[in-house]
């Protein structure tokens, strides 16, 4: 009677165990890690919007002003550099304005790029500016209001 006690008590081995639970493990690990990627993608995404929203307003505040304005004279090919707080976070703004097509030693046409880089240290596609996502750029075209040279009256 003993004996057919022991047979019917089947159960898992210490082995079985151990192997199902160093699987469990794995996948687990497996999971985990892709949800650091995802959280690490998700800030990243939040960076680069911000910069895209500083770099068009900048862009529009160019846009609104006056053809002849000072702020829309043209600038070195370095441009000029200033930093911009948006959400407590920093950003470099650089702004380069170039004199498309200048007529009678006045300027027609300017082309204004405008690059925006998050100062934050975390954000890692900023800090990498070979790749892509090293910084959001803008460029625009501007046109004086007045008749080119080969329009006839």
């Amino acid at each position: 009677m003993a004996n057919e006690r022991k047979n019917s008590q089947a159960g898992f081995t210490l082995l079985e165990t151990t192997v199902a639970m160093v699987l469990m493990a794995i996948v687990g690990l497996g999971i985990a890690g892709l949800f650091a990627y995802a959280a690490s993608s998700t800030s990243n995404a939040a960076e680069r919007e911000m910069a895209s929203a500083v770099a068009q307003q900048q862009m529009e505040q160019l846009r609104s002003v006056a053809f002849t304005d000072s702020s829309l004279a043209a600038t070195s090919t370095s441009g000029t550099t200033t930093t911009v707080t948006r959400l407590g976070r920093d950003y470099r703004v650089n702004t380069v304005i170039v004199d498309s097509v200048v007529v009678n030693s006045s300027a027609t046409l300017k082309t204004i790029t405008i690059k925006v880089t998050p100062q934050d240290a975390t954000a890692k596609w900023s800090r990498n500016v070979t790749s892509i996502f090293g910084s959001v750029t803008l460029v625009s075209t501007r046109s004086a209001l007045v008749a080119g040279p080969n329009r006839s009256f």
